[in-house]
C-alpha cells in the first residue's frame, strides 16, 4: 500500500490519493454495451439466450427458473447457512421497517395541499453472479423493496457454469419475497428489464450492483427506467487512532479489497507507528488468504495509508474520501460521528467488522461508491417510493393571489398562464 505523510507530502497529496471516479469514459466498453442493448431491444429473448450462452454458460437453455426449483434449492442449502440468512433477513426487514413513510395532507380552511407517497409497481433487482454467488445482495435489495410495498420484484442474475442459479441465491429470493427469477446477466439483463422481452416484463426501476458493462447499461438506459446508482468497485476507509487494534484494521481493509482487483482500501491515522503495524499485519494475513492474488493487486493499485497531523485532520480527509464503508476505530466513535459528513455506512468501534455490515446488521449493503456519498444515500425504503403533490384551492382562496400570479406569469412572458387566472377571476365577478 502506498504511504502518504501529510507533514512531508502535503495535504493536497493526501486528497489526490483519495479521489476515485465512479465511471470513467470507456469508449470500447460503451460500444459493446450499445450493441447489446440494441440486440435485446430488437430480438428479445432470442438475444438473451445467445448472449447468455456466449458470456455466462454454454449450457443455458431457459431464461426463467421455475418456482419448483426455488423450493428444491432451499432444501439443498445447509441448515447453518439457512439460519444465517434467516437471521440476516429478519434484521434487514426490522431496520427498514423504521424507514416507512406515509402520505400527508395540510388542510387550511379553503386550501389543501399534500403529498401522496406510493411504492413503485414493479422493480428489477440485478444480482451479480457467474463465478460467485451473492445471496446477501438479494436480501439487501429485495427486502427494502418489499417493506416499501413494491408489488412485483423481478430478479436477474447471470447463469452459473451449469446454466442455472445457485441454491443460496434461490433460497434468498424465496426468503425475500421475489416474484420471478431469470438467468440473465450483464448489460443484457439491464436492457431486458428496461424494455421488456417476450418473457421478462419491463420494470419501473432497476437496483443492484454490477460490473462496468452493467453500469454503462444503467447509465445509458436511465430515463427509459429509473436506476438506483452507478455502483463502482467496493471500498473501505479506516480512520484509526494510536490505540486501535492493527489486526482489526488490517482485516477490515482486506475484507473489502478481496472482492475485486479494482477495490480500494484506505487507512487514515495520525499515528505513523500504527500505520506501520497495520502494514505488517496485512502482510501476515495475506500469506494465509486464498484470494491473496486479488488482494495484492487491489492493494498495489488502490491501497493507500495516510499519516495525518491530527485526528481532526483524519476526519476531514475521510469526508473528502466519502467512502462506501467508513470504519471509525477510535477511542470514542460516537464523539467522532458528528464530524462525519460523507459516508455510505459508518461502522463504529472495534467490534463492528465490515462483515457485520455486509451481511447481518440490517442496513442495506448497496451503498454509494467512488465519492458519491457526498450526495447519494444507501439503498433504502425511499429508493422504492415516489411522491406526488396535490393541491386544492377554492375560489375564495385563489382570489387574493390572482394579482401576484398574473404578475409572475407576465414577468416570464407566459400569457396563457396569466389568462388561466384572470378567466377564473372574471367568472367569480360575473
Amino acid at each position: 500500500m502506498r504511504l502518504v505523510n501529510v507533514a512531508l507530502d502535503g495535504y493536497d497529496a493526501a486528497v489526490a490519493a483519495l479521489k476515485r471516479t465512479t465511471l470513467q469514459d470507456n469508449p470500447s466498453a460503451e460500444a459493446i454495451v450499445r450493441d447489446i442493448v440494441s440486440k435485446v431491444r430488437a430480438q428479445g429473448d432470442k438475444a438473451l439466450l445467445e448472449l447468455g450462452r456466449r458470456f455466462d454458460s454454454p449450457l443455458l437453455n431457459t431464461l426463467e427458473i421455475p418456482r419448483s426449483e426455488w423450493t428444491a434449492a432451499a432444501e439443498r442449502v445447509p441448515s447453518s447457512v439457512r439460519l444465517a440468512m434467516q437471521q440476516a433477513a429478519s434484521n434487514i426487514r426490522d431496520f427498514h421497517e423504521k424507514q416507512r413513510r406515509t402520505s400527508w395532507m395540510d388542510a387550511q380552511s379553503e386550501r389543501i395541499t399534500g403529498q401522496l407517497v406510493r411504492p413503485l409497481q414493479r422493480v428489477g433487482v440485478y444480482v451479480p453472479g457467474g463465478t460467485a454467488s451473492y445471496p446477501s445482495t438479494v436480501l439487501m435489495t429485495a427486502l427494502p423493496a418489499k417493506v416499501a410495498g413494491v408489488e412485483e420484484l423481478i430478479l436477474c442474475t447471470p447463469a452459473q457454469k451449469d446454466g442455472g442459479v445457485s441454491d443460496p441465491v434461490l433460497f434468498a429470493a424465496l426468503l425475500a419475497g421475489v416474484d420471478r427469477v431469470f438467468c440473465v446477466g450483464g448489460a443484457q439483463a439491464i436492457a431486458a428489464l428496461a424494455f421488456g422481452t417476450e418473457t421478462i416484463p419491463a420494470v419501473d426501476k432497476i437496483v443492484g450492483p454490477g460490473n462496468i458493462y452493467v453500469n454503462i447499461a444503467k447509465k445509458l438506459l436511465w430515463g427509459v427506467v429509473d436506476m438506483d446508482m452507478l455502483a463502482g468497485p467496493s471500498e473501505v476507509c479506516v480512520v484509526a487512532d494510536a490505540g486501535a487494534n492493527p489486526k482489526f484494521a488490517a482485516l477490515d481493509l482486506l475484507t473489502q479489497a478481496e472482492h475485486d482487483i479494482e477495490c480500494a482500501a484506505y487507512l487514515v491515522t495520525p499515528s505513523a507507528e500504527f500505520a506501520q503495524q497495520t502494514h505488517m499485519e496485512i502482510d501476515r494475513q495475506l500469506a494465509s488468504l486464498p484470494r491473496q492474488e486479488i488482494l495484492k493487486q487491489a492493494l498495489d493499485s488502490h491501497g493507500v495509508m495516510i499519516v495525518t497531523e491530527s485526528l481532526e485532520q483524519a476526519y476531514d480527509l475521510a469526508n473528502v474520501c466519502a467512502p462506501e464503508h467508513l470504519a471509525l476505530m477510535v477511542r470514542d466513535p460516537f464523539a467522532a460521528l458528528g464530524r462525519i459528513r460523507n459516508a455510505g455506512a459508518i461502522l463504529m468501534g472495534d467490534f463492528t467488522p465490515q462483515t457485520l455490515g455486509d451481511y447481518m446488521a440490517g442496513p442495506s449493503h448497496t451503498l454509494p461508491t467512488s465519492g458519491t456519498a457526498r450526495f447519494a444515500s444507501p439503498l433504502n425504503v425511499d429508493t422504492f417510493l415516489k411522491k406526488t403533490s396535490f393541491i386544492y384551492y377554492t375560489a375564495e382562496a385563489l382570489s387574493p393571489l390572482a394579482a401576484s400570479l398574473v404578475g409572475f406569469a407576465c414577468a416570464e412572458g407566459f400569457d396563457a398562464h396569466a389568462q388561466a387566472v384572470t378567466v377564473r377571476e372574471e367568472k367569480q365577478t360575473s
